[in-house]
Formats: structure tokens, C-alpha cells, sequence
């Protein structure tokens, strides 16, 4: 895979020349309009771009996208992989691989989730300070490369404090009602059960979805502190489970964008 990777960031750095992005974002189903918000350098279909996953989802636009948000240059995923997609989990961590590689320091992430806390809205944001990882896989099965990271990496803090700190402080200003939470990740495609949302916040669940802790733990493994947000699309609570499609998770997500596009914007101004 190392010799994928190089090829992919060597390809990337010809189109983009100098520019380095210092932070990398990953947006999820429906949360695609903080691109709107970057004044764009370079745009790179996944299709045209070495050994890189093409996505598959309705949502997910397949493009990497570099410029900048509040004067910082970042490297945007406008569009990622799922497991549930046929890829293996590798695949699914090899952007955050390649960005690494392009000279990220940071890495935000966002996702459409399911809320199982019976506090929890539709249209609701939730920051992650922990996961629950219930996949069938893990990114780092497999042989080690010491050059990415330890065998055995620590997962004692996956999600910055000091960015979740920052985001409460920043949300308050905003005027913003958020949450914070522990992200369950499952493989789907389907929607889950009314036992198996009761199941996920029995555990210790806040929001379950099909996503982020493969790019998360990735990250982590190279040392890059990683900052995520959940935006509840749909609850899963006992009572108020109503039948869903993916077409209303990217419109309650769409909905809601507007509070995480303003949180990762401020973020970046002030860091």
C-alpha cells in the first residue's frame, strides 16, 4: 500500500504544485455545502486519481477539493468511502493515508447519524469525544508499517479535547444548542432495528451511523488529532421510530448543515 500512496500523493502534487493543506475535512451524507465556503484552488474527480476508491452514494459527490476555508489551506473529501460499499477497510482509510502525505496536521470529520439519546432532535449537532466501534473489521488489520504509525496504537483520547473545548465555546457564541457524545459505527446499508438502536444506547451509544471510525482510527494511528460531528438525521428512541430512507437522511441533513459548516469555519479562523 505504500507504494499505492506515494504514486496517489505524487499524482496529487502535480496537479496542485505548492499548495499544502494543513487541515483535512471529510464530509458526510448531505453535508456537502461547506465546499460553498472554500475558495477553491484545485478540484480533483476521485474517478481521475491513482488507486483513490470512487464513491458509490447518493450524497457523495466523489471529488477532493483544495483550497481555503477562513484563509487556512485544507484538502476537503467531498464525499468518502463506506464499508458497506464492498470496500475493505484499508481502502476506506487510504484518503486519510494520502493526506497525511499532502502535509495534513488535522483532520475534521462529519457524519448523518441516527440518535439513540432520548434527548436528542432532528436537526440536532452532536461533537464526538468517544466511539464505539462495532464493525466487523479494523484499517490496521493486517502488517504494520512502522512508518505510518505503532503496532498497537493508543486510543485513549480518539477525539481532541482541546478542538471539543473550542467548538463548545464557539457553538455558545453561535448561539448554537449542541450535544456530545459516543458515536456507535455499524457496517449497514440497512437502518437498524428497534432492538438494535435500544442495544446501542445500552452500550453507551449517543448516535449510531455507518462511518468516520475507520478514517478516525486511521488518523490516530499516524498521530493526527482528530475533530468530529454527528448531525441527527433520524431517532432512534423507543416511541418515536418512524420508517426512514436515505433520501430523508440527506434532507434533514442538509438542513442542519448549516450549524457544522459554521463550527468547522470558526474552528479554523481561530486555531
Amino acid at each position: 500500500m505504500s507504494e499505492q500512496i506515494n504514486q496517489t500523493t505524487e499524482y496529487i502534487n502535480e496537479l496542485t504544485g505548492s499548495f499544502k493543506p494543513e487541515c483535512g475535512i471529510i464530509l458526510g451524507t448531505g453535508l456537502g455545502g461547506l465546499v460553498n465556503e472554500i475558495d477553491i484552488r484545485f478540484s480533483i474527480s476521485y474517478s481521475d486519481i491513482p488507486h483513490f476508491p470512487v464513491s458509490t452514494v447518493e450524497g457523495h459527490s466523489g471529488k477532493l477539493i483544495f483550497g481555503y476555508i477562513s484563509e487556512k489551506p485544507v484538502v476537503v473529501m467531498q464525499g468518502r468511502f463506506h464499508y458497506y460499499e464492498g470496500y475493505n477497510m484499508q481502502q476506506v482509510g487510504y484518503p486519510v493515508r494520502v493526506m497525511r502525505e499532502l502535509g495534513i496536521k488535522r483532520l475534521f470529520v462529519s457524519n448523518a447519524s441516527g440518535g439513540v439519546n432520548p434527548e436528542f432532535e432532528i436537526g440536532d449537532v452532536m461533537i464526538l469525544n468517544d466511539h464505539i466501534n462495532l464493525l466487523p473489521s479494523n484499517p490496521l488489520i493486517g502488517a504494520n508499517d512502522k512508518y505510518f504509525g505503532p503496532r498497537f496504537p493508543d486510543m485513549s483520547e480518539p477525539y481532541d479535547r482541546a478542538t471539543i473545548k473550542k467548538a463548545h465555546e464557539i457553538a455558545g457564541r453561535l448561539g448554537y444548542k449542541i450535544h456530545e457524545g459516543v458515536y456507535v459505527s455499524v457496517s449497514g446499508p440497512c437502518f437498524e432495528t428497534p432492538a438494535e438502536y435500544k442495544y446501542m444506547r445500552i452500550i453507551g451509544g449517543d448516535a449510531v451511523g455507518m462511518s468516520t471510525v475507520p478514517e478516525v482510527i486511521t488518523a490516530r494511528h499516524m498521530g493526527i488529532p482528530c475533530f468530529a460531528v454527528s448531525v441527527i438525521t433520524d431517532i432512534g428512541v423507543e416511541g418515536r421510530i418512524v420508517e426512514v430512507t436515505h433520501e430523508d437522511v440527506i434532507e434533514a441533513a442538509s438542513k442542519a448543515e448549516v450549524k457544522m459548516t459554521a463550527i468547522f469555519k470558526a474552528l479554523l479562523a481561530e486555531s
